[in-house]
């Protein structure tokens, strides 16, 4: 029988009900057609409208369970959906369809579309409110953190909060004031929460937690390129030494000049940056005792050197080669020998103009003759000419000399010579070799020059190399063996880029000499890193790239999502699970011993012949099922599904697919140079070249003992984690908002792209019920410690936080105890910093409240005293009426003493009395005739008795009367004994008679019980055989049914794994075709259109199709059984879906508790929808189940089905089915009154399940009676 719906069940437009569609109209001779081909649209029975009694209607629908006057669930609700352009779009509800929603766009558009339920999201209340910390959001999920990040990124605010951690968009423009000195005085000692996010707060807030912890602190900046993140970090350390750096002298200003230096030499316009970190950087700076900055160091990881030799199309070389011939003297520019960028082969592959800042005015400084390109590029941040200045004199600033400055200039520019020479091969050498083009000779006369090298040793070096033998002379005979024009281009580029590598490394060095920390105590650091990058082409640069990425976005997982969740449970504290994509996986796939990617790249290289190939073919062979790893050919990209097997190796990142191609992997993870260009190194004049590469004379290092490129990034990266695990970590997210860097262009695809793969929606779920700030008991008591009166300083440390909580007057709901700590929830900074801040001023005034809230708590016990007074005195009152009673009592007993001799014989009288009364017992076991001659005597006895006993009480106490009462007792006893002695005679003698006759009797008794048992046990045999075979089908198909379990649950985790593989091969993909115009493979899903009416096939009528209107009015006026069953199924089926979206979608504050109704499912429950049988008859049956439910609201288990932690109380759960469907249920809670829901009246909260998903049936002992049931629904409607 079908149960009413909810009111919120029906589906109205305009306040007028929806019509059936027209297909129900039709005639029946179209239908019988139909009909006759077996397939085909269903026209049911139906009323038509016009002539349907409105009453009659309402009375039917009753009857079979609809009321037509409800409406259908959240029509009209706005809500998200997922939109591929826009990341979500704003829709409003219309229709519940078969697998989702239909939806009409709340664009100017007014679009109709579909969706899954999984691609509809709940939406705020007021879509354009924004909030700067996203756990105030009421839903929280991807949907309202995008919107409130587009909220305000449109309103100029490019920060937002996640609870501690800081998100930050680029504007692609300067914006004024934004980071002022005026705008550092703001923020100097604010917390969180008290100034609109910013940068600055974070990098006042690490500075703050060193101080009060004494423990350094690390600033992780992560982000993709050209999100901003070295701007960011830039402002963080000037935030630092402007504010604790002004006794720092020197330090302070070569700390901040640090940065022109190392964006010179280590960072290069890329496709989608023009100002990319080539390197990774920890820029650390130190702190002495008292607070201020005492030195700094800068750490430097993987500089890529490739870059130096090759860029892609429409990149740049390093800035400093740019600068240098842009912004040099006419002087130095001649003497270096400099030209136009595209006279270089290491520059003109990719781009060849310069960059200028729209109001710098520097475009008339550069001469003409040094420009390849007479257009120059505007850039806000970017000006070669200006940067070049401001280089020259971070370099002096730093302490480098004159003559180093020259070197630096002369090392570049015999680089970008160096690159000029080519080579042909040599017709007159035998053994194959080469020599340099006749072209190229004045380059490597000028690279030559500058290098303090002769020309002629410089030739001989590059075009072959030394070999030693192992025998002859002390070391082996050297030998010069010839190069191939390739093997010779090989060594100079490897020369190159050696060069530089060198210098880089002398520069870092000594900008930490020039920064000194002896002084230090703990350190601020900031670590800022290439972001994770794809491209068309990727190579052995990205593939490191990524690979860092993938571990810092390790770390972040590690210490936000399963360290925190770990200290929650460890404290104690009722926090749910939040569940987070774990990428632990893929850093095994690069670093796995033996089989990661870097070890068998690095055992391809020990190899004679190494060769890119072989390594791709034994990577594919050795995780050939590994999750992230596939060929080229499962890309979306075209052009990557043109490579082959062994060219190509397609990695599933956190952050997408990213296709690499390995034809350069093999010698960009080589950079050891050969002997011969290592000893021509050591033969410059220039003796600072000479130092940069140590003594090399005779290298004993052989190709399977020195570290490649991806060895030493890996132990470089160890380090670097090893350091951030041993600090305090503060998080900031920057996100790039387009790939066109245009300012405050909002690209929502891409922003929740990097949302997702920051893993911010489990953050932000995880920080709104999680608790981000912390300290201990004994931390929080050791800072007021000093300054307590002896009268407080006795509170142990637990109970005076709690005073001092008291004391502030927190809400319960902002802070939670746990076993060793106290935690604040977000948004609650201002409170905790208050109590942690040291200075004298705020302890005494924390500890004067605490004092306040003492001397009230002690009124209070004092008014307890007085209470406990009160009740001490009416303690003592009952005491005296208890002495009253016991007062009494004696007395009494003194009496019956006096009266002992009256009372023992009336004792004994009535105790001979109660034994005459066998004398009747033993009359009714006589027969009729002994009873007869008995009777009048035994009657007599017994009279005489009682008058005895009556004479005995009103005795007086003289001595004669007591005499004649005993005497007649005596008589008395043996008149009763002899009477019973003769009754017991003949008793027996009628007892043997009895005997006798039950012989006879008995005996043909057996005799027919023989007779039954042998029919019994012919019953009870057959009976035997009909359970066995019952027992053998029950469990035929209970292992049919767990088969086909296992078979979905495999089928469901196989589709979980291609799902995510299509997430993440899509992320990438769809963001290159947007920046770079890529073509992608077609995979685009026709979804078959909706008949929107009923339609007959195989006998059965399928309404998958049909609209909610449809569904409701075919019950309601359709006279065909079959049908009204199908609608029923499939009304039952969408109510179900909806509702888990509707609790997954629940405002956090607003989410009911948990029901028993939730509590029936365990996980094979979704295995088990699919292998449903067909419905069962409507039969009556009642169920009780017992569950215990959650401290943490939304979930509850029962029995052993689902695993749950942090259980604390147990309820019953009653149910009525009818048939498959649910009637009425009942719930019994300790905290809650019982609940009462009956269908049709309740019916958004009951259980949507039917019986066989719920699995009562075959669990033991939950089926009950009707009368149980009935029982205990009557006493939940009376309480």
């Amino acid at each position: 029988m079908l149960r009413t719906l909810n009111k919120k069940h029906q589906i109205t437009e305009n306040s007028e009900p929806p019509k059936p569609p027209p297909e129900i109209l039709k005639t029946s001779a179209q239908s019988s057609s139909q009909k006759s081909r077996g397939i085909g649209t269903f026209e049911p029975k139906t009323i038509p409208r016009d002539i349907v009694d409105p009453k009659k209607t309402e009375r039917r629908a009753e009857k079979v369970g609809i009321n037509v006057s409800q409406p259908p669930p959240d029509y009209g609700r706005t809500v998200w959906i997922t939109d591929a352009t826009d990341g979500f779009r704003a829709a409003r509800i219309i229709d519940l369809s078969a697998t989702g929603f239909t939806l009409r766009l709340l664009d100017n558009t007014g679009d109709t579309v579909t969706r899954v339920f999984e691609d509809v999201l709940a939406c705020e209340d007021d879509s354009r409110r924004h909030v700067e910390d996203n756990c105030q959001l009421m839903h929280l999920n991807e949907a309202t953190l995008l919107n409130n990040i587009r909220l305000r990124y449109q309103n100029g605010k490019i920060y937002s909060y996640v609870a501690n951690i800081l998100i930050s968009i680029n504007p692609y423009q300067t914006i004024d004031g934004f980071y002022s000195l005026q705008k550092i005085k703001e923020y100097r000692g604010k917390s969180l929460g008290q100034k609109e996010p910013h940068i600055f707060a974070i990098a006042d807030k690490s500075y703050r937690e060193m101080i009060r912890h004494r423990k350094s602190q690390s600033i992780i900046v992560s982000g993709e390129s050209g999100a901003g993140k070295t701007e960011s970090q830039k402002a963080v350390l000037r935030y630092l030494c402007e504010n604790w750096g002004s006794g720092a002298g020197e330090i302070q200003k070569r700390l901040l000049e640090t940065n022109p230096i190392l964006e010179a030499f280590g960072n290069a316009k890329t496709l989608r940056n023009n100002n990319s970190s080539r390197f990774g950087k920890f820029v650390q700076i130190h702190f002495a005792d008292t607070g201020n900055v005492a030195g700094g160091y800068v750490s430097h990881y993987l500089l890529e050197t490739s870059r130096i030799c090759r860029q892609a199309a429409g990149e740049r070389n390093y800035h400093i080669f740019y600068q240098l011939i842009a912004g040099s003297s006419p002087e130095l520019f001649k003497f270096l020998a400099l030209g136009q960028p595209n006279q270089f082969n290491y520059l003109k592959r990719g781009f060849i103009g310069f960059f200028t800042h729209p109001s710098s005015g520097t475009t008339s400084k550069i001469p003409k003759n040094r420009l390849s390109d007479p257009k120059f590029t505007q850039d806000s941040m970017v000006d070669d000419f200006s940067d070049f200045q401001r280089l020259e004199y971070a370099l002096k600033l730093t302490g480098l000399s004159e003559q180093e400055i020259h070197f630096i200039w002369t090392t570049i520019a015999a680089i970008l010579h160096l690159g000029n020479v080519e080579f042909e091969e040599s017709l007159d050498d035998s053994r194959g070799g080469c020599k340099v083009f006749n072209g190229s000779e004045q380059d490597l006369i000028q690279a030559a020059r500058l290098l303090g090298l002769e020309t002629m040793e410089l030739k001989m070096g590059l075009c072959a190399r030394i070999m030693q033998t192992t025998k002859g002379g002390a070391r082996g005979t050297l030998i010069r063996v010839p190069l191939k024009p390739h093997e010779a281009c090989s060594g100079r580029d490897a020369l190159s880029k050696a060069i530089y590598s060198k210098l880089f490394d002398w520069l870092v060095s000594r900008i930490n000499d020039s920064i000194p920390f002896e002084k230090s105590t703990n350190f601020v650091g900031v670590l800022d890193v290439a972001g994770f990058e794809f491209y068309a082409k990727n190579s052995f640069e990205q593939f490191c790239i990524n690979f860092c990425n993938e571990k810092l976005q390790n770390f972040f997982n590690q210490r936000i999502l399963r360290e925190e969740q770990e200290l929650y449970e460890k404290e104690g504290l009722n926090v749910r699970k939040i569940e987070f994509i774990d990428n632990q996986d893929c850093i095994e796939l690069f670093e796995l011993k033996g089989n990661g990617l870097f070890d068998l790249l690095d055992e391809e290289a020990k190899f004679p012949t190494s060769n890119y190939k072989s390594f791709t073919k034994r990577a594919h062979e050795e995780n050939r099922k590994h999750f992230r790893l596939d060929t080229p050919r499962k890309s979306k990209v075209k052009s990557h599904r043109e490579l082959r097997d062994d060219e190509g190796l397609l990695i599933r990142h956190y952050a997408g697919s990213v296709c690499y191609e390995t034809k350069h992997f093999v010698e960009k993870n080589d950079d050891l140079l050969h002997n011969s260009l290592q000893i021509l190194i050591e033969q410059s004049t220039i003796r600072l070249l000479v130092s940069l590469f140590g003594s090399t004379a005779y290298p004993t290092k052989s190709k399977l003992k020195a570290l490649s490129v991806g060895a030493k990034f890996k132990n470089q990266l160890s380090t670097l984690l090893i350091k951030l695990e041993s600090t305090g970590t503060h998080f900031v997210r920057c996100i790039k908002p387009n790939n066109q860097m245009i300012p405050f262009e909002f690209d929502g695809s891409a922003i929740l792209s990097q949302l997702q793969c920051a893993g911010m929606t489990s953050v932000l779920k995880l920080m709104q019920d999680g608790f981000p700030s912390r300290t201990g008991f004994g931390d929080l008591y050791a800072c007021y410690q000093k300054k307590l009166p002896p009268k407080l300083s006795k509170l142990d440390p637990r109970m005076f936080c709690k005073c001092l909580f008291r004391a502030l007057g927190l809400d319960q709901h902002d802070f939670q105890f746990g076993l060793t700590k106290v935690f604040f929830r977000a948004g609650k900074f201002a409170e905790f910093d208050q109590m942690m801040k040291q200075d004298p001023e705020t302890m005494t005034s924390l500890i004067q409240k605490v004092n306040e809230w003492l001397v009230g708590a002690r009124w209070k016990q004092s008014q307890y005293a007085v209470w406990s007074v009160i009740k001490l005195k009416n303690k003592i009152a009952w005491r005296s009426a208890q002495v009253t009673r016991l007062q009494s009592i004696a007395r009494g007993y003194l009496t019956r003493q006096r009266f002992s001799r009256q009372i023992a014989l009336y004792r004994k009288s009535v105790a001979l009395l109660k034994n005459s009364k066998e004398i009747e017992k033993i009359l009714f076991r006589l027969n009729e005739h002994s009873r007869a001659k008995y009777t009048s005597s035994a009657h007599s006895t017994i009279r005489d008795l009682e008058k005895l006993v009556s004479h005995i009480k009103l005795t007086t106490s003289a001595n004669d009367h007591f005499e004649k009462a005993e005497n007649a007792y005596e008589h008395y006893v043996k008149r009763v004994d002899s009477m019973i002695a003769d009754l017991k005679k003949q008793q027996k003698s009628d007892e043997l008679a009895e005997i006798e006759r039950k012989r006879r009797e008995s005996e043909e008794k057996e005799r027919l019980e023989i007779e039954a048992k042998k029919e019994a046990e012919r019953q009870r045999e057959i009976k035997r055989k009909l359970e066995e075979q019952q027992q053998n089908a029950q469990k035929e198909h209970e292992n049919y049914l767990i088969s086909e379990i296992h078979k979905a649950a495999e089928e469901t985790e196989k589709k979980r794994q291609n799902e995510e593989k299509e997430k993440l091969d899509k992320m990438v993909s769809n963001r290159l075709a947007e920046a770079d115009g890529v073509a992608l493979i077609s995979s685009k899903m026709e979804i078959e259109p909706s008949s929107g009416s009923a339609t007959f096939r195989d006998g059965k009528y399928d309404v998958g199709g049909c609209s909610f209107a449809y569904l409701r009015d075919t019950i309601n006026t359709s006279m065909d059984i079959n049908l009204l069953k199908a609608c029923e199924e499939e009304f039952r089926r969408r109510l179900r879906i909806y509702n888990e979206w509707k609790s997954r979608n629940a405002p956090v504050q607003d989410r009911p508790p948990a029901r028993a109704a939730l509590s029936t499912v365990c996980e094979e429950l979704s295995i088990m929808r699919s292998i449903a049988t067909p419905s069962a008859p409507q039969i009556q049956r009642y169920f009780k189940c017992e569950f215990k439910e959650n401290n943490q609201k939304g979930t509850c288990s029962w029995g052993s089905s689902i695993k749950c932690e942090d259980l604390d109380q147990v309820s019953m759960w009653f149910v009525h089915f009818s048939g498959q469907q649910i009637q009425r249920q009942l719930t019994f809670t300790s905290s809650r009154p019982p609940q009462t829901l009956i269908a049709g009246r309740d019916d958004a909260q009951m259980c949507t399940l039917a019986l066989q998903e719920t699995l009562l049936v075959g669990k033991r002992g939950a089926e009950i009676s009707e009368d149980e049931f009935e029982s205990h629904w009557k006493l939940g409607c009376l309480n």
